[in-house]
């Protein structure tokens, strides 16, 4: 839906009311061109894929061997 920048001053809790159950964009134009949108909010979803990246923080050398001799067995 597209409404004029007056019109959107006119009507502004009713239109965010309206955009909150509909959940519709409303483009808001100043002289016939778009100047913003009002959209529904939503909270940010954080993908799973790369959820914890950067939190695993690495003491010396993991790779070199430990000097130790074990069993992968026992």
């Amino acid at each position: 839906m597209k409404i004029p920048a007056a019109e959107f001053k006119a009507k502004c809790l009713k239109l965010m009311d309206e955009v909150q159950e509909t959940g519709e964009e409303i483009v808001i134009t100043k002289r016939g061109r778009p100047i913003a949108r009002l959209l529904p909010y939503a909270d940010a979803v954080r993908p799973v894929h790369g959820y914890l990246a950067g939190t695993v923080h690495f003491q010396g050398d993991v790779i070199a061997p430990i000097g130790e001799a074990w069993n992968a067995g026992s």
